[in-house]
């Protein structure tokens, strides 16, 4: 009797991990749409582990997520900026902050932060193509290069340890500024 019930458990399982809340929602930066994102476990992750981040920022007076880098960004401009922050977050500043989180006690959160970051970026393949590339999307481009550009001087001012604790502890902007992008 027990074994009977056990494929039409994992049946119900898999249909409930189809349901749309349980996959996530998604993120529209532009063209590019992202499903399947749980935007409250990134939340969750960085609320876990942020008291301990921020306390070892010891530079308050500078900020790398200005305004200048992340307000007034047009829908089509996100798509090329938030695939421009990832991937600078996944090889600059998670890639060298691992030591540390292990250090810290955080690592659980801190590889749910990472790898949900692995994953919005792995999805993000905005389309550009020459035949269809008019010079509305180009300004966009260039526009987006121009505020990540902001954001990476910023970070190249500080010492590489300060910079990546300074990135680091900025991801709640970040993940505020991503949220304006995220669709129920």
């Amino acid at each position: 009797m027990q074994k009977a019930a056990l494929p039409c458990l994992s049946f119900i399982l898999l249909v409930w991990s189809w349901a749309p809340g349980v996959q996530g929602q998604e993120f529209q930066f532009g063209s590019c749409r992202v499903k399947g994102v749980d935007f409250q476990e990134l939340w969750e992750a960085f609320q876990a582990m942020k008291d301990i981040v921020q306390a070892q920022d010891n530079i308050t007076s500078i900020r790398l997520l200005r305004r200048e880098v992340l307000q007034n960004v047009s829908d089509t401009e996100s798509c090329y900026l938030i695939r421009a922050l990832l991937k600078f977050y996944l090889n600059t500043v998670f890639k060298s902050y691992h030591e540390k989180a292990a250090e810290f006690r955080i690592l659980k959160s801190f590889s749910t932060l990472a790898n949900n970051f692995i994953f919005i970026a792995s999805k993000l393949q905005p389309s550009v193509s020459r035949t269809k590339l008019g010079p509305g999307p180009r300004g966009n481009i260039e526009s987006a290069r121009r505020r990540f550009l902001l954001f990476q001087r910023a970070f190249k001012q500080l010492d590489i340890e300060a910079a990546q604790t300074k990135a680091f502890g900025e991801v709640d902007i970040l993940l505020t500024w991503m949220q304006k992008f995220y669709q129920l």
